[in-house]
């Protein structure tokens, strides 16, 4: 049982992937955006690749739980992940994620370089290893 964590940005989509059993969440990848059609074929490849089962997709909220802008397109551009590739997504509240992958890399010192390439992949991380957790 193959999960695939999502964290989408306007320009990335940050990608993790869960192992067999569902335990643990590993980074795998960060696309890069440049189009609908684009951004489906990468990760229809990505499901294929590891036949992935279902699809956890972080939702920005507001720090009061609202759906502002971001989470708005967020849920849009899920809804075209369903339309297209089939395979059953949730959302899952991502509040924080990013933070919190911005502090591990601080905290392992990294160079600011080395972080902005990485940081949409961790974040899918947290967001993939919150989900397994509460399972």
């Amino acid at each position: 049982m193959r999960i695939l964590g999502l964290d989408v940005g306007d320009k990335t989509i940050g990608v993790a992937i869960s192992d067999p059993l569902g335990f643990t969440a590993q980074g795998i990848t960060t696309i890069q955006r440049k189009n609908e059609e684009y951004d489906i074929k990468e990760l229809s490849k990505i499901c294929q690749e590891y036949n992935v089962e279902s699809i956890i997709c972080g939702l920005p909220k507001n720090m009061n739980g609202t759906i502002g802008t971001q989470g708005e397109k967020v849920v849009e551009f899920c809804e075209i992940i369903k339309q297209n590739i089939q395979i059953p997504i949730k959302m899952w509240d991502e509040r924080l994620t990013t933070a919190a992958a911005h502090r591990a890399m601080l905290e392992a010192d990294l160079s600011r370089a080395k972080r902005k390439k990485i940081v949409d992949k961790l974040a899918a991380v947290y967001i993939l290893q919150g989900y397994l957790d509460s399972l």
